[in-house]
């Protein structure tokens, strides 16, 4: 996917949640395309790359703000990661999830837990950024230990 598609349909969105005094959804855009307009510059311009990282720290942060006490300002940050998965692809189910380890475990002829990384690596390769490191982790482990 190239840069133009979601920095361009951030722009007009913007446009649209000012006209409409949506002060959060604005600001959540204005940063999310900050981001995006940052990493182009930076050369790597993978924008779903930039879009799960941002959305990886809201929820991060929504997390030590809910440890800390502080539910509003979690509740903030859960919102602008709301904001970030709409630009994202769909996740894939934990069905789907396992019939990719499942290929990778085949496509590697890994035995054990002790092969866990490279079923990872040929696993995330098909994922294509459709489902979090953890989880496909985590799957990935339960195959190889049972």
């Amino acid at each position: 996917m190239n840069a133009a598609p979601i920095s361009e349909t951030l722009k007009s969105e913007i446009t649209t949640a000012m006209k409409a005094g949506d002060k959060e959804r604005v600001s959540a855009l204005r940063l999310i395309l900050s981001e995006l307009q940052k990493d182009a510059k930076e050369g790597d311009g993978d924008e779903l790359a930039v879009l799960r990282r941002e959305r990886k720290r809201r929820f991060e942060a929504a997390e030590a703000y809910r440890e800390a006490g502080r539910p509003e300002l979690a509740d903030g940050e859960e919102a602008e990661a709301a904001i970030i998965e709409q630009y994202l692809p769909a996740e894939l189910s934990d069905d789907q999830l396992r019939e990719i380890v499942a290929a990778a475990i085949a496509e590697t002829g890994a035995e054990g837990p002790k092969d866990t990384g490279q079923v990872m690596k040929a696993a995330m390769a098909k994922v294509a950024g459709q489902a979090d490191g953890k989880r496909v982790s985590s799957i990935a482990q339960e195959a190889l230990s049972g």
